[in-house]
């Protein structure tokens, strides 16, 4: 089925009832996706001032109230425990679970935080006629730990995540540019070219995601990720979180354009 033109709502319906439980890169053409991370509240005011003070690998699109499920701005009649097509859950840093439903597991302490998403801007770089090649392969996009530091903040520290995409240079130009103008879904690249200068030691073993094809002549280009709070999660131990498992966005109602500056 071609989900790239069914609406949110739909595509939310059908991960609501379990029919897609895969990544959702491609999905409702035009519309922003975030990434996810529930915290108890004892932690969440240190993870609000972590993505304060780490904004292009933490842009926040939404912070929950205390304990509910709700999504209120970006989504109607959205519920955050069951509209993601797969969550992990972390116990002391360490992934405890993976499920396609978290209801059964929520608290009265739970906030939620929805983070940008690097695949509400690549519609826009479709239509700008640059490549995407995890869409054309049909792949989740390759997702790597960089030695980047994010800044801390309370509890939270650790590195940051990067997505790839490879296309040659010019392209890369352009696809910086066009990037730019969307800091909510992380903005313009943090690299370009060699992968080693962010030790990132094989191209062709993501931490996350899948590996694609680089042609001759393509270079690798990085965006900052939403996954990083998984990272930040593996580092800093709290003593619960939960996660959208990579590449199994939340599908907003919100159209990519209103999150361009």
């Amino acid at each position: 089925m071609d989900y790239s033109k069914m609406s949110p709502s739909d595509v939310r319906k059908l991960i609501r009832e379990g029919k897609i439980t895969g990544q959702t890169s491609g999905m409702c053409d035009g519309y922003a996706q975030g990434n996810l991370l529930i915290l108890p509240m004892e932690q969440a005011y240190d993870f609000l001032l972590f993505t304060q003070r780490n904004p292009k690998p933490c842009p926040i699109l939404e912070v929950g109230d205390k304990g509910s499920r709700l999504v209120k701005t970006m989504a109607e009649n959205a519920d955050i425990a069951t509209d993601i097509p797969r969550y992990r859950v972390w116990e002391y840093g360490d992934m405890v679970g993976e499920y396609t439903d978290i209801a059964h597991l929520w608290r009265d302490d739970f906030v939620y935080f929805l983070i940008g998403c690097s695949f509400s801007f690549e519609g826009e770089l479709l239509s700008a006629g640059i490549p995407v090649r995890h869409i054309e392969e049909s792949k989740n996009v390759p997702m790597y730990i960089t030695n980047i530091d994010c800044e801390e903040a309370g509890i939270f520290h650790g590195k940051v995540v990067v997505s790839m995409r490879p296309m040659l240079a010019i392209e890369a130009i352009r696809a910086a540019s066009i990037t730019a103008s969307m800091p909510r879904v992380h903005g313009a690249p943090i690299h370009l070219g060699d992968p080693e200068n962010i030790v990132i030691k094989d191209i062709s073993k993501p931490d996350f995601g899948d590996s694609v094809t680089i042609k001759d002549g393509e270079i690798p280009v990085f965006w900052c990720c939403g996954v990083t709070p998984q990272s930040v999660v593996m580092s800093a131990k709290p003593p619960i979180a939960i996660s959208h498992a990579p590449g199994h966005m939340f599908i907003t109602d919100v159209k990519n354009t209103l999150l361009k500056d």
